[in-house]
This record gives C-alpha cells, structure tokens and sequence, in this order.
C-alpha cells in the first residue's frame, strides 16, 4: 500500500536525470503528451499544410482513430512525406504553457520523481519532440502505440494492446497500463507514496480514477479530463478519490509539487 510520509534549452538541466540514486524514487509522475506536454494534438500537426482527401479529412465518428491515422500516414507516405519531414513537424510543435518550468523542477528533483509518459499519439512522434526539447532523460517509460518506417520509408502506426475495458479506444486503455506498471514496480520493490496524474483528455479520466486519496490529479482547465472530474464529483460525491488541481500552466503544476516537497509530504 503506498502511504503519505512526514525546448527549452534543457540539455544541461536533465543529464543525468535517468541514473539511478541510492533510494528508489517516492513518487510517480505520470504525464500525457498531446494537448498535454505539447500545445497540440499531434496528429493535426503532422498533417497542417497538407491536402487530404475528403474520406481523410475528419476523424472517424466510429471506428478506430488508430487505425484512420494508420491509413493517413499511408497516404502521406505515398504523397512523399518521409522521415525528416515527420521529424520536423514533431520537432516543432510547441509546449504546453509553464512545461519548460515543470521540466526544470523535475530534472531538479530527479531522485525523488520516476516520470513516464502514457499516450495514444506514437512513439516515433514523441521520442522526436523530447530528444528535441532535451528533456527525454527525465522519462523512465513511454508507454504509446508503435510506429517505425517501412522499406518504402512510409511512417507506419500499430496499436498499443488490446483490452476489455469498454470506457477506451480499443488500441489503448491508459489505466489497464497504469495498474500493470505499478504492479510491476511493486514486484521490483518499488512502491511509491503518491501518484501523480498530468492530462487532458478523456482518456485519461479512466487511468485518473484508479488514483487513491493520497494521489494527485492534475487536469488541464477546460479540457475533457476536467470536466469529465467535475461531472463525477457532482453526481458520485467521494467516488473521485484524489485530489484535484486543474492547470492552466503547467507552472502550476511545479508550484504544487514545490510545497509538497516543502511541507515533506
């Protein structure tokens, strides 16, 4: 059981952050990516600037979005999108307001946090964007769907796993990842004090409500993650157990975790 106890120009700041120290780490830090750590979604940078047919332009109402970016890339890739260009647009997508800040506190603070990245973007994508912004040292685990280039250099997407849960896309249920990576850092003898939960979007609602009321989840204002808190709060009192801090800059998200630090909790 875990218990509560008493692009940036960041090359510099997070050599190193991945070692490991003579203490496991107290707490986990548990980040999305798109609308997340980057102010976009990823997807949609990807393809701004470029013409797509009409079946390609809109996301699908049913069926995978995985497997309809899987055919977009395809068609990128037949239009002559190759390596470098994917690379480019990832490079360039901006971070979210106050993550620069949030990275410096956290490579600060190293020893105390193991951070891991939980999206339903693709690794190809967010491997580019944080070797870029210098800060992929501070992540212990990527946990997104698979992408690679093929022999005829086309940008290639799979899905993450499979699941039963009903509330996911069917390529990815970020809880059923949550549970798994903290049972199994539990069998390496690592449990931590608290969890900490970073988002936006529906699909993280679903891994936030396994977080126990020493946990903290931490919402983006207004986004769907948020909203779809306040709506269980209203109709379920006490069936959100964490506590809730939503962010408008992930600023705010440093600060918190500042005064945690401080008051030794």
């Amino acid at each position: 059981m875990r218990r509560c106890c008493q692009g940036v120009g960041l090359p510099c700041l997070v050599k190193g952050a991945g070692m490991a120290g003579a203490r496991p780490p107290r707490f986990l830090l548990v980040f999305d990516f798109d609308e997340t750590i980057v102010d976009e979604n990823s997807d949609d940078s990807v393809v701004r600037g470029r013409a797509l047919p009409e079946q390609l332009r809109q996301s699908p109402r049913d069926g995978s979005y995985n497997e309809h970016m899987q055919r977009v890339l395809a068609f990128l890739g037949e239009r002559g999108v190759r390596a470098a260009d994917f690379r480019a647009a990832y490079e360039n997508i901006p971070l979210s307001p106050g993550m620069a800040e949030l990275f410096q506190f956290l490579s600060k603070h190293h020893e105390l946090f193991e951070v891991v990245l939980i999206s339903d973007a693709n690794t190809f994508g967010i491997e580019a964007k944080l070797r870029a912004a210098g800060v992929r040292s501070l992540f212990r685990k990527i946990f997104s769907n698979p992408a690679g280039f093929d022999r005829r250099g086309f940008l290639t997407l799979g899905p993450y796993h499979s699941h039963k849960c009903l509330g996911c896309p069917a390529n990815m249920c970020k809880r059923k990842i949550l549970t798994e990576y903290l049972a199994e850092r539990a069998q390496e003898e690592v449990e931590f004090q608290r969890v900490f939960y970073v988002g936006d979007g529906a699909n993280d609602f679903c891994p936030s409500g396994t977080l126990t009321a020493a946990d903290v989840a931490f919402p983006r204002k207004g986004y769907p993650m948020h909203r779809m808190i306040q709506e269980i709060q209203e109709k379920q009192p006490g069936a959100f157990q964490a506590a809730v801090v939503p962010w408008e800059s992930a600023a705010e998200v440093a600060r918190y975790l500042q005064e945690l630090l401080k008051r030794k909790c």
